[in-house]
């Protein structure tokens, strides 16, 4: 199988949280098989051993989209409650504006692009958009599925807060709106509670493709844990109070214990210490160096049913001990009280806690059942296998 792939983007240093997700995941398609042409809407296509990478044809557009969203960011008031499906679904002025740009300006160059790259390679089996704004490319795929006869597919993997339905988050935009679903193949996404979202919205087919991790990327490493309790994430919006009942008031509570995070905007953390961020790989070490790893997932995410992220995964590829946060459908990928600790309440989280750290063969054990159920179930090899299985029932 060939396929062309448009990632979001592949710069590390852009801030985009899915794309060390996108490099494992086209990693594990080279490493089953899969040929790989891929290009990028945002920043620089970078070639790879595992992909051979065609420029991105609208850089400068991208790059003065990005600008003009970062404008309307600072511009706009994130919301005091959480996103819900009762939410607002209208864009606002400067969302409308931005996105009739891209579809005058960078739409047309997308699509003689793509066109292009099919026409001179006729091998290519299929065309993936990986999470792009798909409404600022509204009617390629239905020109290109048209001209050339070839499945073209749309993987969302910011499910269920690009919906609609939902605010999304003061750091995020609308894909949705303006958009036709329908003029995909196929709809992918990283829920399970979405897809009929997503099949209300228009779309023909969906398949769920969840999140996994790369086993050569998070291999555990031999270090001393002289952290008691880690946490990595970005923004406190949606979860603020179970980083006050995770972080803040147990580090309180065990004075004597290490808690320390690698994040930003995190509100309250109590005695909490903050690391700095070093790199991307220095995220493992933090992780292994650390007793008891928490996940704490942002409402939306967490209410909707199985909707995936990378970071369990790539815990338990760690063979970390996890403390979770309620979350919905986590017991899909990892077993509770075997292979994940999942609090039921604020309440519990200093005891639990309290109790692991003083139980170092409970840790050991449920980052070992973690980490072998991760080899067996979800690594991005699995993943990749999974996601060729999908597109093969269009070919």
């Amino acid at each position: 199988m060939k396929l062309l792939v448009v990632a979001s983007s592949l710069d590390l240093q852009q801030p985009f949280s899915s794309t060390p997700s996108w490099w494992q995941l086209l990693k594990g398609l080279y490493e089953i098989g899969v040929e790989l042409v891929v290009t990028t809407y945002q920043g620089p296509a970078i070639e790879t051993l595992w992909w051979r990478a065609v420029p991105n044809p609208v850089r400068l557009q991208g790059d003065l989209f990005k600008a003009l969203r970062e404008a309307a960011r600072r511009l706009r008031r994130p919301p005091a409650a959480p996103p819900t499906p009762a939410a607002g679904q209208g864009e606002s002025l400067s969302e409308r504006l931005i996105r009739r740009t891209a579809q005058t300006l960078i739409a047309p160059r997308w699509r003689a692009t793509l066109d292009r790259l099919l026409t001179e390679q006729p091998d290519i089996d299929a065309l993936l958009f990986l999470t792009i704004p798909l409404n600022h490319v509204a009617g390629v795929p239905a020109y290109l599925i048209a001209r050339h006869g070839k499945p073209v597919f749309f993987y969302d993997g910011d499910l269920p807060a690009s919906l609609p339905q939902f605010r999304g988050f003061s750091t995020g935009f609308r894909i949705y709106q303006g958009a036709d679903p329908g003029e995909y193949t196929a709809v992918l996404g990283s829920s399970v509670g979405a897809l009929e979202h997503l099949t209300a919205l228009g779309a023909r087919h969906v398949h769920t493709l969840h999140y996994a991790a790369d086993p050569d990327i998070w291999s555990p490493l031999d270090v001393p844990q002289d952290i008691d309790v880690f946490f990595y994430g970005h923004g406190a919006e949606y979860r603020e109070d179970w980083i006050r009942a995770m972080i803040a008031e147990p580090s309180r509570a065990l004075p004597g214990r290490r808690f320390a995070v690698r994040g930003t905007a995190l509100g309250d953390l109590g005695r909490a210490e903050r690391l700095p961020y070093l790199s991307f790989s220095k995220l493992r070490e933090y992780a292994c160096r650390s007793r008891i790893n928490l996940l704490i997932t942002r409402q939306a995410h967490a209410s909707v049913y199985a909707s995936s992220n990378a970071r369990p995964f790539e815990l338990a590829a760690l063979g970390a001990c996890m403390v979770s946060s309620p979350y919905s459908g986590l017991e899909t990928w990892f077993e509770p009280e075997k292979e994940v600790i999942i609090l039921a309440s604020p309440e519990e989280a200093t005891e639990r806690i309290a109790w692991l750290l003083d139980h170092e063969s409970a840790r050991a054990a449920i980052g070992a059942a973690a980490r072998a159920r991760f080899l067996k179930e979800h690594t991005y090899r699995h993943r990749a296998q999974a996601l060729v299985d999908i597109l093969r029932q269009y070919l």
